[in-house]
């Protein structure tokens, strides 16, 4: 191997491994009870060593960065394993599937969870981003009632389900019935069981599986 093509793999691995020291630390100043207030390129600059222009060579973008964090932290709490949820040919149990996978999630990190969940009420452009990536959950859901209906989802009451499951399955609910004095993995079964009645009051129940 001549010294041009050694050097390249070499770049490869320091640029990917810059990468990932930036992304720990927007994730650390993230995690901070005020880390949304002070978030910048130039602070996750300094949190992670390496100065501005580097930062932006890697993303791009504040929106960009916080876009990566997001993917980051996704896949770090298991996020992933919403694909295989969704194969499931039974979208009762699919259902199952996807309310653990996001219980899972917001307990991998309840205190991260907790900040960026504050931090987005004041940043808009945050608000933005964790408001986009809940829509995605919403979408989720209602394809999963759809396969339950057998059809779009044109009545009240089914569209008035898909909302409830959004809010049923959110961070915010979660944290609600955690800070009741529950420990975290309490809160899943309580979450599926209300999951579960909420379906079949809406007359979506496994009889029409």
């Amino acid at each position: 191997m001549s010294p041009r093509n050694y050097s390249s793999p070499v770049r490869e691995a320091a640029s990917e491994e810059t990468r990932t020291r930036i992304l720990a630390a927007a994730g650390e100043l993230l995690g901070t009870a005020s880390g949304a207030e002070g978030f910048s390129l130039d602070a996750v600059a300094r949190r992670a060593g390496v100065t501005r222009p580097t930062v932006y060579a890697q993303f791009g973008s504040r929106r960009a960065l916080l876009e990566a964090v997001f993917d980051e932290t996704a896949a770090r709490g298991g996020l992933h394993r919403l694909a295989a949820a969704l194969n499931d040919a039974n979208p009762h149990r699919a259902l199952g599937s996807v309310v653990s996978i996001f219980c899972e999630f917001w307990q991998s990190d309840t205190t991260v969870m907790r900040h960026l969940n504050a931090a987005a009420v004041l940043d808009p452009e945050l608000g933005e981003s964790f408001g986009a990536r809940n829509e995605r959950r919403r979408v989720l859901l209602r394809t999963l009632l759809e396969r339950m209906n057998g059809a779009r989802l044109r009545s009240k009451k089914h569209k008035d389900l898909c909302d409830v499951l959004f809010a049923l399955t959110s961070l915010g609910f979660f944290l609600q019935l955690q800070s009741a004095g529950r420990e975290a993995e309490a809160v899943e079964p309580l979450v599926r069981q209300l999951v579960e009645d909420a379906v079949e009051r809406a007359g979506l129940g496994r009889s029409r599986a």
